[in-house]
């Protein structure tokens, strides 16, 4: 089976020409919207269409983009909401302690103690280092930041984190 890895998604149309504004989640926009590159975009109850990126420009929070053979806003009106795309045999080998989310996603949390935590569910980037969301049964998520103090080791065969947790860092008072 064809995987594939999410690199934006369609929030809007912009202007008339068949600009459309993507919510990148992709860390290599140079890369992936560069023109020529090709993109597949994923729509609900709909067979998924190969675009060829034409342009790409940032704006503000954005990444515009305009495909190939869609000149109007007539062209591209209908694929906002739409998940675009790049096969998984696309992605860049990472440096070392460099991860993609679906390799982290889903991974159990151990503590120093080798007591399990939960598992991560999402992963937020709020500035200067990622945060793991971690998952607990029947307690509160625990955010855990991705530096070298906490996040000890990271297997990616066994989908299993070690971790240290700092003083104070889960509250189960509440």
């Amino acid at each position: 089976m064809t995987e594939y890895l999410n690199v934006g998604k369609i929030v809007n149309t912009q202007g008339i020409k068949g600009e459309v504004r993507v919510i990148s989640t992709t860390d290599f926009p140079e890369k992936r919207y560069k023109k020529g590159a090709v993109l597949t975009l994923f729509q609900e109850k709909q067979a998924p269409i190969e675009l060829t990126v034409k342009s790409h420009r940032k704006h503000k929070n954005f990444d515009l983009l305009s495909f190939e053979g869609h000149p109007s806003i007539n062209d591209v009106e209908n694929y906002r909401e739409g998940i675009l795309k790049v096969l998984k045999e696309e992605a860049h080998d990472l440096k070392e302690n460099e991860f993609y989310y679906y390799q982290i996603i889903g991974a159990i949390v151990v503590d120093e103690k080798g007591t399990e935590l939960g598992k991560i569910k999402e992963i937020l980037s709020p500035g200067a280092n990622d945060v793991w969301v971690v998952q607990r049964s029947k307690k509160k998520d625990v955010l855990l930041p991705y530096i070298d103090s906490v996040v000890q080791t990271v297997d990616l065969e066994n989908k299993i984190v070690h971790v240290e947790i700092p003083e104070g860092l889960i509250d189960d008072e509440n």
